[in-house]
């Protein structure tokens, strides 16, 4: 690069930049072609010019992204040499920046949290989330930096942020980041132990399941065996605290562990033939993700849609004396004791019954349909689980309006052929009903579990309180009230 450039970006002098830019106009195109170099940009960024820094990222773009010979970026110089304003402005200019990977993998909020800068990690985590998922060539997260470079306060901050992140895959970056594994296979719970840090081990052990408290690293160590053995080797060494709230919070040594695969799938599971209800769901899995979100949508309003005409059609069944209106002085479809010889003439009794029927088998099957199908189209968010609680006490409202619409129609009710029919749907309903009251219990079980008490194994005892209080709170009433009204009804 032409020395007069160099000097030009040291000192910030624009004007020097274009005349270089008017004696050759491929000049900046020249040094863009070097894919290791101090660009003017970067010289400018390390000086901390910001005018002319922010003239060159809007002539050439490309430099901010590239990397010098010493792999570091113009952010990352800025950054190095304390030039605040600097970084503001290229940060302004595009915030993808922060994830730009440097020397070792490096990335500007990997240095900012290793160095301990608060506000400049708040800044550009607001900035850039993703940049959060960012490691380093040694598999190391922005939390492992806190970690071994003794910088509580920016852990502090990172974990603080990670609750409260409002992000579509904050959940899932608090449940990944805090068990990541760098390339010795060690989580920060293990550093945390090489490193002593017991403030460190508390903010852990609160947030992570005993399965992941007792994680093992390559060399088959938990976190439990590092502060034993960091023990024998140095006795001076205190780390009393740090093993009483390992021990408290569950953890073991590894040698009394049971040996796991290194995957986490069971391999004897894929050489197994597969049953029918895991082909089923194996292909009820796949069509989920299948669907785009348009898709999703669109098939979400017509299933509402058919769920609201089912509904209404409950509500506003055919008129049975329409049907019949051509023989006078011979309906007498509502009153509970017609006058004697006005009965409507048995075929005709015969076609309503059918009609009937069929009308409240059908409607309920389409209602159901319906339901289940919302289910399924719904997304796996925490939204979603209050959707399929009320999906499931609408579910109810529909058994109970079919009660109460049958009691209000005796005339249907009072013939053999129509109760039994009643109590087919009736059992379709408290079948339909008590499958997504399981759904809904399931999905309950699965975000407490995650979310406030990650153990697996209480998951089946959190499903089944779940599913209990369903029932008791939901299904009983609206099944025995059912009861009550088809048998008050009979004996009419």
């Amino acid at each position: 690069m032409d020395w007069r450039m160099i000097e030009a970006a040291q000192t910030g002098n624009i004007n020097v930049l274009y005349e270089l830019i008017l004696e050759d106009p491929y000049v900046l195109e020249r040094i863009d072609h070097v894919p290791f170099l101090d660009t003017p940009l970067h010289v400018a960024a390390r000086a901390g010019h910001v005018d002319f820094v922010m003239e060159m990222m809007n002539l050439k773009p490309s430099f901010a992204r590239k990397l010098n010979q010493a792999g570091s970026s113009p952010l990352h110089l800025a950054l190095r040499n304390d030039k605040i304003q600097a970084v503001l402005r290229l940060l302004k200019f595009d915030i993808g920046l922060v994830r730009v990977k440097g020397r070792e993998g490096l990335t500007p909020l990997h240095h900012v949290v290793g160095t301990g800068n608060l506000d400049l990690s708040i800044t550009f985590l607001e900035a850039c989330p993703e940049a959060i998922e960012d490691v380093t060539v040694r598999d190391e997260t922005a939390l492992h930096l806190a970690v071994k470079n003794d910088m509580f306060e920016a852990f502090e901050v990172l974990m603080g942020w990670l609750r409260r992140s409002r992000h579509e895959a904050a959940q899932r970056w608090e449940n990944e980041l805090l068990r990541w594994r760098d390339i010795e296979g060690n989580t920060v719970l293990h550093i945390a132990a090489i490193r002593n840090r017991p403030q460190v081990v508390k903010v852990l052990v609160e947030n992570l399941s005993q399965d992941h408290i007792n994680a093992k690293n390559l060399e088959g160590l938990t976190a439990l065996d590092i502060v034993l053995e960091r023990q024998r080797i140095d006795r001076q060494v205190d780390n009393r605290e740090i093993m009483d709230m390992l021990i408290k919070a569950g953890g073991l040594r590894g040698s009394l562990l049971p040996k796991k695969p290194n995957s986490s799938i069971n391999i004897s599971s894929l050489r197994s033939k597969m049953s029918y209800l895991q082909k089923f769901a194996t292909m009820a899995a796949r069509g989920n993700k299948g669907i785009s979100n348009g898709m999703r949508n669109t098939f979400l309003v017509v299933t509402v849609l058919i769920i609201t005409a089912t509904y209404d059609a409950s509500l506003n069944p055919p008129k049975k004396g329409d049907n019949v209106s051509s023989h006078t002085n011979k309906v007498w479809l509502l009153e509970a004791n017609p006058p004697s010889g006005k009965y409507l003439p048995a075929e005709d009794w015969q076609n309503l019954v059918d009609a009937s029927t069929m009308f409240w088998l059908y409607n309920t099957l389409t209602f159901w349909a319906a339901i289940g199908l919302t289910a399924y189209l719904l997304p796996n968010r925490l939204i979603c689980l209050f959707l399929l609680i009320t999906l499931s006490l609408f579910g109810s409202c529909y058994m109970l309006l079919v009660a109460v619409i049958s009691w209000k129609l005796q005339s249907l009710i009072s013939l053999a052929p129509s109760y039994l029919t009643y109590h087919a749907v009736s059992v379709v309903n408290y079948c339909l009903s008590t499958l997504i009251a399981v759904l809904v219990a399931y999905r309950i079980a699965s975000y407490v579990c995650c979310r406030f008490v990650p153990r697996r194994k209480i998951f089946c005892l959190v499903q089944l309180l779940s599913f209990l209080s369903i029932v008791i709170c939901i299904l009983t009433p609206a099944m025995l009230n059912v009861e009550t009204i088809l048998k008050s009804n009979f004996f009419l």
